[in-house]
């Protein structure tokens, strides 16, 4: 089953080895360090500075802004989905989820924004989209606020410890 994985950064090694993923998109703090999995590679690897917060001007951190969002829509469109593709954040819970949610829409335009949702809600009860990355990637993938609503339909996840990585099945996968 093609997919994609979505971790939290302390366990993208055992990830990327257990579902033989060979491209990842990161989505941490600007300048944190890490190491990419061996077998992920190199050149399929997108690394996005961007700190979890929802309004640009918050001090030194770094919001979302469109050209992340295009560069998650352009790997996504790029990925050859012979392997399931990971996207980590440093918990797992919320840049993630949101990126994962704009990858799915990207190679999948037809998806049921709401019935993704529910597939993220399923997969897992922790996740909590980035609002600024999913309004973004509403705009710029053209779902005309279908988007937005169907992440504030599944409403906030539970509370999580940034351990429960999780499979989001694409559109139409069994």
């Amino acid at each position: 089953m093609t997919a994609i994985v979505v971790s939290p950064l302390a366990r993208i090694a055992e990830m990327a080895v257990r579902h033989k993923a060979r491209e990842m998109i990161s989505l941490l703090a600007e300048k944190q360090d890490f190491h990419r999995p061996a077998v992920i590679e190199a050149q399929r690897h997108l690394i996005l500075g961007v700190n979890d917060i929802a309004f640009a001007g918050t001090g030194n951190l770094i919001a979302p802004q469109e050209v992340h969002v295009a560069a998650i829509i352009d790997f996504a469109c790029a990925w050859d989905r012979s392997a399931p593709l990971l996207i980590h954040c440093w918990m797992g819970v919320s840049r993630s989820p949101a990126a994962a949610l704009i990858a799915s829409l990207a190679i999948h335009p037809d998806d049921d924004d709401f019935a993704l949702a529910a597939r993220l809600r399923q997969a897992s009860p922790f996740a909590t989209p980035n609002t600024r990355l999913v309004e973004i990637g509403d705009s710029l993938l053209s779902r005309n606020g279908r988007l937005i609503a169907a992440v504030k339909g599944i409403g906030r996840g539970a509370d999580a410890d940034g351990n429960a990585p999780f499979v989001l099945p694409l559109a139409g996968a069994a």
